[in-house]
């Protein structure tokens, strides 16, 4: 007898305390089976011998650890060796097993009966019990199991599902069962071993460690000691290659080398793919015993598992890294062959993506980018969750005829397909002259008899590149023609592209906006957002709701641009849309609603988080340039800082605007300009730069002419004292004396602005009031007051002067009628808490509530999944986003400012 085989394993002397698997340990001793099972370095054996050294049984157990070469009846002499050493009296008439290969039913039987006579259950740990797997072991441990009338418990650690009929302890409730996704460690598991380790790693990093490892523990704990040696342990977890490490040792040693040949063969061959199916795995193999092979290799927990109850298995991320390693290793040039046949399999299939993976993999890049656009989903490089992949795998792709090269020695990848997928990359990194580059290599090989995808592809690049040049005739030119193709192309076909038409209007739109011509970009963006909705479109939904809110507010419309740029903040939050991809469009609008509606402190936050998305997302467009300019400039005017303003409208020229901006913007600038002298005091400056503006706008119409401009100039005139010119000036706009017909003055499709009205008649109230015509002044007050009443105008009111109260004062009729309005306290602001923090940045969602409200009851993260049936990482996801919206940095603020604002 090997003295070894029945002492208990050490205990690590760094150990991750487990308690809850300890406690459901020995909850699962009080029942006659208890399983734990998990692959190799799961840490089974640790978790079972911690539990009996720690004292947790009911009584002491007893150890054997079995070996893979266990005969039956050596197996039942070490058993009953176990029991005499730890102290399980058994009757002498049990015997003993006369030969190795096999115990006799009688034997079991007194065995069974000697047990069943026992005060006190013996509980039995047999460690390793996978390794042995004869029929007649298990069915003697079943029968004695079953007989011995609840005098023995048995605690079983395997690799594998052992032979017992499992199944009939199950639905006996007769099993307690430990499985590999309970033996996985947590993030907080990860974070107490490094701690252990006295590594000071930070949550990022313990992210990557657990991403890289999926908890399991054998990988954690020779990542942490590898990070021991190394000078920057959190630069080792960025870089460690799986390969080159005690991993690799461990893996090929304790996994691929336990398998036979034929196993191990498939396994090298199927790691070149994320997903395997049995009939791709029988494609890469040649054989057509893959079915049976995975099965097996799946319930045996040989880091392959199965995908949620499907026919497809993955491999684990850490295992396939080292089988791709040790493929290279034994078959040079094998891999790039698996992965071109990988692709085509995928291809025939209609896997589409993986396919284009694959062929990217393989080097076919004239195959993987026919792909994408043979099949119209060039658009999936733009949007949709896929899109960072495939970017990535034609990052390396060569071009023939540019001077661009993907590996060292590529050839490059001619024809049209290549060429389109080319410019769609430099597209999605704003490379507009590697983008024209590509598109004219792609029109060298069109023609008029190139496929129908191939010149709708060009087309719909035509846009987007028209869009990053900010190139108004050249995007309208190719909208058409991506128009006519879609009208041509069968519908079913683009019934599964909708990104694509939702891109093409959303670019369309962009660029109208860009040209001042807010009509033709209103209705391409409302179609736009008419064309999203399905998955693949968060991206354009989000942007053109952004544009639409830019729109509806260039148009004074501002209640429908707060709902704009609200439901663009909706679909980036709910879509987890990245910084990168984010426009600040939303923010920037809500900044500019909440300056006119005079909630100061709201604009300030939104204009910080829109410069902060600008300053992480794509280049800015002229459009958004120029609305971050007037938008900061008009909240640092209404804080009374007009060196502010004005050096934020000087830094137009600076932000990536072109070097001549359009009739529209100069004069929207100096509007703004002029609005800034004023608060400095210097009407003079604020005349000039008015009076300097001159040339057509878009939409025919003199930048003079415009009614923002009149008002504008107006107001400058009555700051200088020049009443009557000003009074003049106003009476210049059509119907002003009685708004009968303002509608037809030159502008939008609406006429003139509200805001521009209001403001209109508000000069004319203030005339009349400097003039002592307090009936004209009370009565165009009113007016001003019934426009604004709508979108909640109120800072105008209170940047006129105390001259408006004194009227409201005289007229209490007037004053209950627009109280809202003229009452001191911020239409929308609720009032700022008592520590002056700020209040909500966004609402909250609904799921974020629910969240906050576990969290207010003291849950834990993994308690808060549990209740809501989430998973760990989307309540982590929500808190963050928590943090964010009630502006503060830990969970107890949250519930506290929540508590404050009435959210809880």
């Amino acid at each position: 007898m090997l003295t070894a085989r029945f002492a208990v394993p050490a205990v690590p002397k760094l150990l991750v305390h487990r308690p809850e698997l300890l406690k459901r340990l020995t909850a699962g001793v009080q029942g006659p089976l208890t399983l734990i099972n998990g692959p190799a370095g799961s840490g089974k054996t640790v978790l079972t011998a911690h539990w009996v050294a720690g004292g947790l049984a009911p009584r002491p157990p007893v150890w054997l650890t079995v070996e893979p070469d266990d005969a039956p009846g050596a197996f039942w002499a070490y058993v009953l060796e176990a029991f005499h050493r730890g102290g399980v009296v058994l009757p002498a008439g049990v015997g003993t097993p006369t030969r190795a290969e096999g115990v006799t039913r009688s034997f079991l039987v007194r065995l069974a009966e000697g047990l069943a006579g026992r005060p006190q259950p013996a509980v039995l740990v047999l460690d390793q019990f996978d390794t042995a797997q004869p029929p007649a072991m298990t069915e003697g441990l079943d029968y004695v199991l079953r007989h011995a009338s609840g005098g023995l418990r048995i605690v079983l650690t395997s690799r594998t599902d052992s032979l017992l009929p499992l199944h009939r302890y199950r639905a006996a409730d007769e099993i307690a069962e430990i499985r590999h996704a309970d033996l996985r460690f947590t993030d907080e598991d990860a974070r107490a071993l490094l701690d252990e380790h006295r590594l000071e790693i930070s949550p990022a990093g313990v992210g990557l460690l657990m991403e890289r490892t999926e908890g399991w523990a054998a990988g954690v704990r020779l990542c942490a000691l590898a990070m021991q040696r190394s000078a920057d342990p959190e630069a080792f977890l960025r870089q460690f290659a799986a390969d080159r490490t005690t991993i690799a040792d461990y893996l090929l040693k304790e996994v691929l080398d336990t398998q036979p040949p034929p196993t191990q063969d498939l396994l090298l061959r199927v790691c070149v793919t994320d997903r395997i199916h049995p009939d791709l795995a029988d494609e890469l193999t040649g054989r057509d015993d893959a079915a049976r092979t995975l099965a097996g290799l799946a319930r045996d927990n040989a880091f392959l598992e199965q995908i949620d109850a499907s026919a497809w298995y993955r491999l684990h991320p850490l295992f396939a890294e080292v089988l791709r390693a040790h493929l290279r290793q034994r078959h040079p040039g094998l891999e790039p062959r698996l992965h071109g046949r990988a692709a085509r399999w995928l291809a025939r299939t209609g896997r589409l993506t993986e396919a284009v993976l694959q062929g990217a993999a393989a080097g076919d890049w004239p195959f993987a980018a026919a792909q994408l656009v043979d099949h119209l989903a060039i658009g999936r490089l733009f949007t949709g969750l896929e899109a960072e992949q495939l970017g990535r795998a034609f990052a390396g792709m060569p071009m023939d005829g540019a001077g661009e090269t993907g590996a060292e020695g590529a050839e490059g990848a001619t024809g049209v397909a290549p060429a389109l997928v080319a410019a769609a990359c430099r597209l999605v990194e704003q490379d507009l002259p590697g983008c024209e580059a590509a598109l004219r290599r792609a029109d060298s090989y069109l023609g008029p008899d190139s496929a129908p995808a191939a010149t709708l592809g060009r087309a719909f690049l035509g846009v987007l590149a028209g869009r990053l040049a900010e190139n108004p005739e050249a995007t309208e030119r190719a909208a058409a023609d991506a128009d006519r193709l879609f009208r041509a192309l069968p519908p079913p076909l683009l019934a599964g592209r909708p990104e694509l038409r939702a891109l093409v209007l959303a670019g369309l739109g962009a660029v109208e906006l860009g040209a001042g011509r807010l009509d033709r970009a209103e209705s391409a963006l409302t179609a736009a957002v008419a064309a999203c909705g399905e998955p693949g479109t968060e991206y354009p939904h989000c942007d053109a709701l952004g544009s639409l809110a830019l729109v509806a507010f260039r148009r004074g419309r501002l209640r429908q641009a707060a709902a704009h740029a609200r439901a663009s903040l909706a679909v980036a939050e709910q879509s987890a849309l990245p910084p990168e991809r984010r426009t600040g469009a939303d923010h920037l609008v809500l900044a500019g609603v909440a300056v006119e509606q005079d909630d100061l402190p709201a604009a300030r936050r939104h204009l910080d988080l829109a410069l902060a998305a600008t300053a992480a997302g794509p280049r800015p467009e002229l459009a958004a340039v120029v609305a971050a300019a007037v938008i900061g400039a008009r909240l640092a005017v209404s804080e009374g800082d007009g060196e502010a303003a004005l050096a934020a409208l000087r830094a137009v020229g600076t932000a990536g605007a072109p070097v001549r901006l359009p009739a529209w913007a100069v004069d929207e600038l100096a509007v703004a300009e002029s609005a800034a002298h004023l608060v400095r005091g210097d009407a003079a400056a604020a005349l000039q730069v008015l009076d300097a503006v001159d040339g057509v706008d878009e939409a025919g119409v003199l930048d003079g002419d415009r009614p923002e401009h009149v008002v504008a100039r107006a107001r400058a005139l009555l700051a200088a004292g020049r009443a009557a010119q000003a009074s003049e000036a106003l009476a210049g706009l059509a119907g002003l004396a009685g708004l009968a017909d303002l509608a037809a003055l030159p502008g939008d499709d609406e006429g003139v602005a509200t805001p521009v009205r209001a403001r209109a008649c508000l000069l004319r109230a203030e005339i009349a009031a400097a003039g002592g015509d307090t009936e004209e002044a009370r009565r165009r007050l009113g007016e001003a007051l019934g426009l604004a009443r709508p979108e909640e105008l109120r800072r105008m009111f209170t940047e006129s002067g105390p001259w408006v109260r004194r009227i409201l004062r005289g007229d209490p009729h007037l004053a209950r009628l627009h109280g809202r309005l003229s009452s001191d306290t911020p239409v929308h602001a609720r009032p700022a808490p008592a520590d002056g923090q700020p209040v909500v940045v966004e609402p909250l969602s609904a799921r974020e509530t629910e969240v906050l409200r576990k969290a207010a009851q003291l849950l834990s993260t993994e308690e808060i999944a549990a209740e809501l049936y989430l998973s760990p990482n989307t309540v982590k996801t929500h808190l963050k986003s928590i943090y964010r919206k009630l502006c503060v940095t830990r969970r107890s603020e949250a519930v506290h400012r929540a508590q404050d604002l009435g959210l809880l």
